[in-house]
C-alpha cells in the first residue's frame, strides 16, 4: 500500500518526538508498505497572533501558536499539496497537521493522548488561556471526527476520545507503542542477561529528562531506604542534564547523563545499562505512554512505576513490573523491590515476563501488523 506519512517535524529525525514518529514510520514501512514522507511543515503567524501572544504572556499565560486553526489549517493546505494522487492512506501520528486536511482517501491517527486529557495533566498543559483550550479542542474534535479511524497506545487515552469527544467507539482502535530500541534478542538471550545480573547488588534505573514530573527524588529516596534495608543498591540516571535540588548527589547514585541513540556508541551504551538494571523506576506525575518501560522489558527488565496515564495498558501488575497510585511512598516502592530482589526464582521470572510482554505486545513489529490490518481493512 501507498502511505502518506503526514507529520509537523521531520519524522526521519530520531530526535523527534522521543523517536516515535521514526519508529512508527519504520513499522508501517517494515510490512511492505511504500512511505511518502509529507513533514516539516511550515506555517507563518498573523498580526492577530503576535498581538495575542504579547497580550497572554504579559498575563502569565502559555499561549500556543500550534493550537491555533489559523497554523493548523495552513499545515493541511501545505500537506494536501503534497500527499500523492495514487496514496492509498493518509497516515499521521499527531491530530494537527489532518485536522482540516481535506482528501477522498481515508485518514488514520495514532498518538499517546488526546488534548482534552492533556490539559492540566502536563505541567506544559497547565497554564493555557481560555482561548487556547477552545481553539485546543476544536482541532482535536476536527481530527478525530474526519478519521476512519483513530489509534491510540494506551487504555486511557482511547477512553478519552470517546468520553470527551464523543467519538464512536467502532473507530476507535488500541495498540500499545513499539520499544524504540534495535535488537534481536531471543527468550535464551534474555535468560543469559537476567542470569548475568548480581545477586547482591541491586541496580536501579531512572531514565528521562523531566526530574520533577517523572519522580526523580523519590527514585533517590527508595534506593536509599532500600541501602538502609541491607541490599547494596545502585540508582543509575539516564537522560538528565541537570538535576534540581542536588548539587551533590548521594554516593549509591550515578549520573550517566544525556545519551544519543543517534550514534551506535549511544546505542550501545544506553542498551548495556538496561541489560545490567534489575530494575527500571518511573514514579512519574503524569505520563501518556512512556517508552522507557517497554524499552526495559526488552531487555527483561520490570519496571516499578506509578499508574498514571496510560502506563498500566503497558505494566501488567506481577508479570511485567509493578505500578502504584501517586499516594504511594519511597518505602512501598522499596518493599516490592525488595520481597521481589531478594527472592531469586520470583526476581527471574518477573525479569522473564518481563521480555515475554516485550514479546508479545509491546514492539513496533507486532504494532505495525496490527497498522498493517486497519489499513487493509480500510481499501
Amino acid at each position: 500500500m501507498k502511505i502518506s506519512y503526514v507529520t509537523t517535524y521531520n519524522a526521519l529525525n530520531i530526535h523527534n518526538w522521543s523517536g516515535l514518529g521514526y519508529y512508527i514510520a519504520k513499522s508501517i514501512k517494515d510490512q511492505k508498505n511504500d512511505i511518502d514522507y509529507i513533514g516539516s511543515l511550515q506555517a507563518h503567524t498573523n498580526l492577530s497572533l503576535r498581538l495575542r501572544l504579547k497580550l497572554y504572556n504579559k498575563i502569565g499565560k502559555s499561549f500556543v501558536f500550534e493550537r491555533e486553526p489559523f497554523i493548523a489549517r495552513q499545515y493541511a493546505k501545505q500537506a494536501e499539496s503534497l500527499i500523492n494522487k495514487e496514496t492509498d492512506i493518509v497516515f499521521s501520528p499527531g491530530t494537527i497537521p489532518t485536522a482540516f486536511l481535506e482528501t477522498s482517501k481515508p485518514k488514520v491517527l495514532y498518538t499517546d493522548a488526546t488534548f482534552a486529557a492533556m490539559i492540566n495533566f502536563y505541567p506544559e498543559f497547565s497554564n493555557f488561556p481560555l482561548e487556547t483550550i477552545r481553539h485546543g479542542n476544536f482541532i482535536e474534535q476536527r481530527a478525530l471526527s474526519s478519521s476512519k479511524i483513530a489509534i491510540f497506545s494506551s487504555d486511557w487515552a482511547a477512553k478519552t476520545a470517546i468520553k470527551r469527544y464523543n467519538i464512536d467507539a467502532e473507530k476507535v482502535k488500541v495498540i500499545p507503542f513499539g520499544a524504540n530500541v534495535e535488537h534481536n534478542y531471543c527468550y535464551n538471550d534474555i535468560k543469559n542477561i537476567v542470569n548475568r545480573r548480581s545477586g547482591k547488588e541491586c541496580n536501579i534505573l531512572f531514565s528521562g529528562v523531566d526530574w520533577k514530573r517523572k519522580g526523580g527524588t523519590l527514585a533517590i529516596d527508595v534506593a536509599g531506604i532500600l541501602n538502609e534495608m541491607g541490599i547494596s543498591t545502585r540508582l543509575h540516571l539516564l537522560g538528565l542534564v541537570d538535576i534540581p535540588n542536588y548539587s551533590i548527589l548521594p554516593d549509591y547514585v550515578i549520573n550517566h547523563g544525556f545519551i544519543s541513540k543517534a550514534t551506535e556508541e549511544g546505542k550501545k551504551r544506553i542498551n548495556q545499562l538496561i541489560e545490567e538494571s534489575h530494575f527500571l523506576i518511573l514514579p512519574t506525575n503524569s505520563d501518556a505512554s512512556p517508552l522507557a518501560l517497554s524499552e526495559a522489558n526488552s531487555f527483561g527488565t520490570p519496571c516499578v512505576c506509578s499508574d498514571v496515564g496510560g502506563i498500566t495498558t503497558i505494566i501488567k501488575d506481577n508479570v511485567n513490573g509493578k505500578t502504584f497510585t501517586l499516594a504511594a511512598t519511597a518505602n512501598d516502592y522499596a518493599r516490592y523491590i525488595y520481597d521481589v530482589f531478594t527472592d531469586t526464582v520470583r526476581y527471574k521470572q518477573l525479569a522473564l515476563d518481563s521480555f515475554n510482554e516485550y514479546r508479545t505486545r509491546l514492539n513496533w513489529q507486532v504494532a505495525g501488523a496490527k497498522i498493517n490490518k486497519i489499513f487493509k481493512e480500510l481499501i
